[in-house]
């Protein structure tokens, strides 16, 4: 059960509204694996050529916000399933901006891709990622496919003291 210090201290505390790793995720926009190679390598941590790369650069973009990545719960954060514990559960009608979407790929249970949440366009959902068509880029998914929906949230003390970090 909460105690009323943890309450008191939650409701002392105020989301930290200024992360959104859309912005960041942004700046690498039209980086193709191929042409783009050496640069995409130095930023996600592995080759893209080689590696299937969408959770390596939703990683890379989280470490930008000081956010931690899928590392963080999983032996595996090159996978993009790997999110699927990762952060909170979202559910679809209150998904945001900057929310980290995962979908099935392929025939095994293990395959997968993830991106960010932009926003919703005719019944569709725009997601920025990595190795989207062999780059970054927007593209649109059926809501209904998504497997998973997660975010971070990171609550501050409103006097500014050290963040709170609830997983």
């Amino acid at each position: 059960m909460w105690t009323s210090s943890f309450l008191a201290v939650l409701a002392a505390c105020n989301p930290t509204p200024n992360v959104d790793p859309v912005v960041s995720a942004q700046t690498y926009i039209g980086l193709k694996e191929r042409q783009n190679r050496n640069e995409l390598e130095a930023f996600v941590g592995v080759d893209p050529v080689r590696t299937e790369w969408c959770a390596a650069f939703v990683n890379a973009v989280l470490e930008i916000e000081n956010i931690p990545g899928s590392e963080s719960v999983s032996d595996v954060p090159l996978m993009a399933r790997s999110f699927l514990t990762w952060g909170s559960a979202v559910d679809p009608e209150l998904i945001q901006r900057g929310d980290i979407v995962v979908f099935p790929r392929g025939n095994s249970g293990w395959q997968g891709h993830v991106g960010f949440f932009v926003e919703e366009q005719n019944g569709l959902w725009v997601i920025l990622g990595g190795n989207q068509r062999n780059e970054v880029r927007y593209d649109l998914f059926k809501p209904n496919k998504a497997i998973g929906i997660r975010r971070y949230i990171v609550l501050t003390e409103a006097r500014g003291s050290l963040p709170i970090l609830l997983k």
